[in-house]
């Protein structure tokens, strides 16, 4: 065994990866991101114990957050970019032991390794270091959700938004970790209390994107192409884009949206770039293929990364922020957040024009403010009955061919219901033709996965508005597609949130344990998912 993940959906034989990753990452890669992982476990304890102020160490906070997120699936597969940061939290932690007192400090505190040493430290602290199946897969749950909650707090911090009590929280979480006197009911506390901090954390990306950029509108988008070159933005920093279309104002040079980013032509800010063209190509898996036909540079601005094996294409990758593919080049902010994208706008101007692959256009754009602007006409077509039913089918999508499930459960759904989407799992059937309900489209796309958040704000104000005392009553069922670790913590921010009788697929993670898996059952009535007919009539009923 040269590895072992089994942090995302796709994870081989749905039990982990041993040799390489699925998603294309070494096992030497893998190993060190355990280790950065262990790192910050590490740094948490002396917080903890060192009972230290968050506020007083800033700079840590933001390093814990891009060392996290620099281990989600498909976001850096650079081991000397790792290997650094891995340097980097060992330097600061050493700084910070040294100003507080912490006694009784577990390895991680501790450890030293220089980096010939770090792989073989890596093989001895990765998930399998701890032997109990059901303590280690509450601990990876907590794990992977805090690796989702880093992710947003991230974006939201890009955009000078941040909160300590969440920096806080995430220091416990994975101080937790490492606590052997904890119980299997403590950490499936702790798993809870994640939701409850993953919901807070996507609260407080919703209020940096709509405060900056204005409340998500109903928009039409272009999936076409023009005759210019151009640039394809994928990812989910929505500080990055607008840098982005700032400096390729005036330029001759296009920009378009890639998978997760296309919910930005949304945002009412984004409208007055004439340049900003539209959306090309689906969800992120499909790279492989539309990013030869691009033909322009590829600008990489979080996880969603698809090694290429066509060389050409990597030479026109560029990485940004915790993303990193070697090869590629990686473009660094300044001290005060500003990145120059000089080089990608040069290369563009040098290719040719992208090749159309379709044409016509989506709709999107359908996060909380804009459907409760609505509210009234949703209200009363679910009255009278023209509305029976509102599908939460939002989440990730994959490359496994069962996920054709979702394309054909959003063909198959009676023409009386609503499927409400968020994230890239939309790309199974946004461009379906499945017609509206008095004026409201069939798929209300929210925006990006962490925009989940505003379908829990829709959900809970229909609550209010009929009267129900359980968000359970509502006639919402949710059917979520998952992959990685920011679909992970919106399943536990619904949880939280007290959401039962979810159905996740189209596998169940590898990382639940028989014991794990029986508690979500239970307790919270997760399911897998069936066939389609027999899925519809279960959710009907």
């Amino acid at each position: 065994m040269n590895m072992f993940c089994y942090q995302c959906q796709e994870t081989a034989k749905g039990t982990g990866c041993t040799v390489q990753g699925v998603c294309g990452k070494s096992a030497t890669v893998s190993n060190l991101q355990d280790l950065l992982v262990y790192t910050l476990k590490g740094i948490s304890e002396i917080v903890v114990k060192g009972n230290v102020d968050v506020k007083s160490i800033g700079r840590l906070n933001h390093e814990v957050l891009n060392s996290l997120f620099m281990t989600i699936t498909n976001a850096n597969f650079d081991d000397g970019a790792i290997k650094a940061q891995i340097a980097k939290m060992i330097g600061l932690r050493n700084e910070l032991r040294n100003k507080v007192k912490a006694g009784n400090l577990h390895d991680a505190a501790v450890f030293e390794a220089e980096p010939e040493d770090m792989l073989n430290k890596a093989m001895l602290v990765g998930v399998l270091a701890t032997e109990n199946e059901d303590i280690r897969s509450l601990r990876s749950i907590i794990t992977y959700g805090l690796k989702g909650m880093a992710a947003y707090t991230q974006h939201a911090l890009n955009l000078g938004k941040e909160d300590s009590e969440i920096y806080d929280f995430i220091y416990k979480a994975l101080a937790a970790t490492l606590d052997d006197t904890l119980s299997a009911d403590d950490l499936v506390a702790l798993v809870l209390k994640t939701g409850e901090y993953g919901v807070k954390a996507m609260a407080l990306l919703d209020e940096a994107n709509t405060s900056k950029y204005g409340n998500p509108e109903i928009t039409e988008v272009n999936i076409g192409v023009r005759n210019n070159p151009a640039i394809l933005i994928s990812g989910h920093d929505l500080s990055d884009l607008e840098q982005l279309l700032e400096q390729t104002k005036g330029t001759g040079v296009d920009v378009y949206t890639h998978s997760e980013m296309l919910p930005a032509h949304y945002y009412p800010a984004f409208k007055k770039y004439d340049h900003f063209v539209g959306n090309y190509g689906n969800a992120w898996w499909k790279q492989t293929t539309e990013f030869e036909t691009f033909r322009g540079p590829i600008l990489f601005t979080t996880n969603c990364i698809v090694p290429p094996k066509n060389e050409e294409v990597r030479r026109r990758i560029f990485t940004t922020g915790s993303a990193g593919l070697p090869g590629c080049r990686h473009i660094e902010a300044d001290e005060k957040g500003r990145k120059d994208f000089s080089e990608i706008i040069e290369l563009a101007k040098t290719l040719p024009a992208p090749q159309e692959i379709e044409n016509g256009s989506i709709v999107g754009g359908f996060a909380h403010n804009q459907v409760l602007a609505l509210a009234d006409k949703v209200v009363e077509a679910v009255k009278s009955g023209a509305i029976r039913k509102f599908f939460v089918m939002a989440g990730c999508d994959g490359r496994m061919k069962s996920r054709e499930y979702y394309t054909e459960f959003a063909k198959a759904l009676p023409k009386d219901t609503v499927i409400l989407t968020a994230g890239c799992a939309k790309y199974r059937y946004n461009k379906l033709n499945l017609g509206d309900i008095g004026g409201i489209p069939r798929v209300l796309d929210a925006g990006q996965c962490n925009d989940s958040y505003s379908l829990a704000v829709i959900a809970l104000k229909l609550k209010e508005v009929f009267g129900l005392e359980d968000i359970n009553k509502l006639p919402i069922a949710f059917n979520i597609a998952w992959y990685e670790q920011k679909a992970v913590i919106v399943l536990l921010a619904l949880l939280y949130l007290g959401v039962k009788n979810i159905h996740l697929g189209p596998t169940l993670p590898g990382f639940l344990s028989p014991n794990v898996a029986k508690v979500l059952v239970d307790r919270f009535g997760i399911a897998g998912i069936g066939s389609v007919d027999e899925d519809i009539n279960l959710f009907l009923a």
